[in-house]
């Protein structure tokens, strides 16, 4: 029998929950709150997970979190139910993992079409793994199955299932929008909405990434061109991140090169992404391959610093325009202490530096209040925005 968890503040709508879907011969559970809701996952992995959005203490958003990082619970099927019907809720669960949400009030009706759906496309999932396994047991199920359609967008060219969505970067002292990152989601038909955070990794380790890569490039610098003639807010410069496969490829800067030329993009409106585990795989060649791109007009960033393996030490060597701290450090940085002197010391060292630093994942008022007396310079969160589509940034400006 199908198993399917309720986690709902609301001791009316969990009852009548719980009610229907006796009825229709589900085995149920429930819990009140979130912590409740949490363990019983991980006691009895349920076959679906109906969780309200908010919820005191740990809220809808901090559930999934939690489930999305064990292996155990990682693939469980997920729908939101929330009061809410602003789309940037909606997107923030979708972009953590989340597979569907319903709006209340829902029809009996909508609620079993969501649940059948899902229930659907994971067993439909699960038989596609099974008769098309790999020798690659490393890989969990969820992972073995997005390598197999991922393998099937790339081979076929069925790129049109890719999107790419902008993130704001503001100007921490005076509001102004200074630049965008691009991240790439994928429509998949048959697993829904993926975020980047679930499948660009895979890509890489799968040898999949320098194709993808390439189109992410290519379109990025189509849509600085069109933004370039058609909209007032460029010099605005757009931010790709770039793997080591692509970084350390011998083409790679005349391939970058000859995509500027042919579209007539401006360099200074594109900024190049690397992470620090990137550059410390051979910072020699690194630092030349970076004096190569520097020399071609395009800016440098560093991401994620502070959770890789090199140091502030080696920032003097490396010609980098900006350098962002991750989520790591900004989550809850104005009440811990270890993070506070530690992202200070980073700002303090980058500006000596004449590198700007921009924070990213600044969800909280408190977040930014901390940022903006540590003079940092810029920043990008769901504080500010969630990643756009490119007219929804059109309209953001």
């Amino acid at each position: 029998m199908t198993k399917i968890l309720v986690i709902e503040d609301e001791e009316l709508v969990r009852e009548n929950l719980l009610d229907l879907l006796d009825a229709e011969d589900f085995d149920t559970i429930a819990a009140a709150n979130g912590r409740v809701g949490i363990n019983l996952a991980f006691s009895e992995i349920p076959d679906l997970i109906l969780c309200d959005m908010m919820m005191p203490e740990v809220d809808g958003y901090g559930v999934l979190t939690t489930l999305r990082q064990d292996p155990l619970t990682a693939t469980i099927p997920f729908i939101f139910l929330t009061a809410k019907s602003a789309k940037a809720d909606f997107r923030q669960g979708m972009d953590m993992g989340a597979d569907d949400y319903l709006t209340k009030p829902f029809t009996r009706a909508e609620l079993l079409s969501a649940i059948v759906n899902r229930l659907e496309k994971q067993a439909a999932l699960k038989k596609h793994l099974l008769s098309t396994q790999t020798a690659n047991v490393a890989l969990s199920p969820k992972m073995q199955l997005l390598e197999t359609y991922l393998q099937q967008v790339v081979k076929q060219g069925k790129f049109s299932e890719f999107e790419l969505y902008y993130q704001p970067i503001v100007d921490i002292a005076s509001g102004k929008i200074i630049a965008a990152e691009s991240l790439l989601y994928w429509e998949s038909p048959e697993l829904g909405l993926v975020p980047p955070v679930e499948f660009m990794q895979l890509a890489e380790s799968t040898g999949l990434i320098l194709p993808i890569e390439q189109w992410i490039i290519t379109n990025v610098c189509s849509q600085i061109k069109s933004w370039q003639y058609n909209l007032d807010f460029l010099p605005l410069s757009i931010n790709v991140n770039v793997s080591g496969s692509q970084f350390y490829d011998p083409d790679f800067i005349s391939k970058l090169s000859e995509l500027l030329a042919s579209k007539k993009v401006s360099p200074q409106h594109l900024e190049i992404e690397l992470s620090e585990s990137t550059l410390m795989q051979d910072i020699t060649n690194a630092i030349a391959i970076l004096g190569k791109l520097f020399s071609l007009g395009v800016k440098i960033g560093l991401d994620d610093f502070g959770i890789g393996s090199s140091s502030l030490v080696n920032l003097k060597e490396l010609p980098i325009n900006t350098l962002k701290i991750g989520r790591y450090f900004i989550h809850n940085i104005d009440s811990n202490p270890q993070k506070s002197a530690l992202t200070k010391a980073v700002i303090e060292m980058a500006h000596k530096l004449n590198i700007r630093v921009i924070a990213e994942s600044v969800d909280t008022e408190a977040e930014l209040d901390f940022l903006r007396q540590s003079n940092c310079d810029a920043m990008q969160g769901f504080l500010l925005s969630r990643p756009l589509p490119a007219a929804e940034l059109e309209n953001f400006f």
